[in-house]
């Protein structure tokens, strides 16, 4: 037979279990777990960028605002350095850049985007 000290004792490390097991869980569910692109993805991304964006972006430049191109600093330096970020501005458009939400699905935007972090981080090389 358990005394009372053994059975409180048991308790709490039964709640102290329930708790862990919560805690994990609304880690786990508050996490945003992406997946590395796949080459496809990206190779899909290179054809999209070749047919959609390199008239404007050849080699992550820019032809008409030779400042804001998709080069890493400039990335970063107009917060447009994520895969959000970029399929935003692929999607909706802005000022001179117009908006793909017509034309390309959101994957291919997705590729896109996936593309374009990849190369500015090779320096477009």
């Amino acid at each position: 037979m358990i005394n009372a000290k053994s059975q409180i004792k048991l308790m709490r490390i039964n709640l102290l279990k329930i708790l862990q097991l919560v805690c994990l869980i609304l880690l786990l569910s508050t996490t945003n777990f992406t997946l590395p692109a796949s080459a496809s993805d990206t190779a899909n991304g290179a054809e999209i960028f070749s047919v959609h964006c390199a008239g404007c972006h050849i080699n992550g430049s820019n032809i008409i605002r030779r400042g804001k191109n998709l080069k890493k600093p400039a990335l970063k330096k107009y917060n447009m350095d994520s895969i959000e970020a970029i399929t935003s501005i692929v999607t909706n458009g802005k000022s001179n850049m117009s908006a793909y939400k017509d034309r390309l699905t959101e994957q291919q935007i997705q590729d896109v985007a996936t593309y374009v972090l990849e190369q500015a981080a090779k320096d477009w090389r």
